[in-house]
């Protein structure tokens, strides 16, 4: 119509033309599933490592890290697969994922238990040169996941107990090899393997209840 002003149309008849603006999903999903599986291939290449010499040694707590190389790799390939997968889903997954993080804290027990009955230190050598190389691929994968440790839910909080607790742990084996040479005991290296097996406990926990907050939201949000 002549004279007719375009600027006049209503602003909603205008949007029709316009893109639609992307759906609103947990942020961030594809950098944090690139995250995950990166620090996933980092623990599977070191877990080969770390439990051949551990076996070579007889180290405890080499043993025990080994082990929770192994459930972290599962933990961040299950957390890749999970994290574009439906609230719900990703609920269940989550204590799933606190059950597979008891799994080295089992084994740290069970290692600790055959190793009292033969408290033979360690090579210092091997042991402390393997745990300098595990700490610097648990810093590597944490530095990777710190900036999605506030993602939502209950996988991002997994993957980022598991990194923190293995630089810990990692830590407490250099401490123990240290010790064992002072005092000719394996006792340093046992005691390490078994407090990592609790700090395995800890997280199995904390991940099963945010895993259980986070289904209860579902079937809020559902009802």
């Amino acid at each position: 119509m002549p004279g007719h002003d375009l600027s006049d149309e209503p602003d909603a008849t205008r949007a029709s033309d316009r893109p639609a603006a992307p759906p609103a999903t947990a942020p961030a999903v594809a950098p944090f599933r690139r995250a995950v599986l990166i620090v996933a291939l980092l623990n599977l290449a070191y877990f080969v490592v770390e439990f051949v010499v551990a076996l070579l040694i007889g180290s405890v707590s080499l043993f025990a890290d080994g082990v929770d190389f192994l459930e972290d790799a599962a933990i961040n390939l299950l957390v890749f697969v999970a994290a574009a997968w439906a609230p719900r889903a990703r609920a269940l997954v989550g204590r799933g994922l606190a059950l597979v993080i008891l799994v080295p804290a089992v084994a740290a027990l069970v290692a600790a238990v055959v190793k009292i009955l033969d408290p033979v230190p360690p090579d210092f050598a091997p042991l402390s040169v393997t745990a300098v190389g595990a700490l610097v691929v648990n810093i590597v994968c944490a530095l990777i996941l710190v900036r999605h440790r506030n993602h939502p839910g209950s996988l991002a909080r997994g993957a980022w107990l598991a990194a923190r607790n293995d630089s810990f742990a990692n830590l407490g084996i250099l401490a123990a090899g240290l010790l064992s040479i002072p005092l000719r005991s394996g006792w340093p290296d046992i005691v390490v393997g078994i407090a990592i097996g609790l700090l395995n406990a800890g997280a199995a926990r904390e991940v099963w209840q945010e895993a259980s907050e986070e289904h209860l939201g579902v079937l809020d949000a559902e009802a």
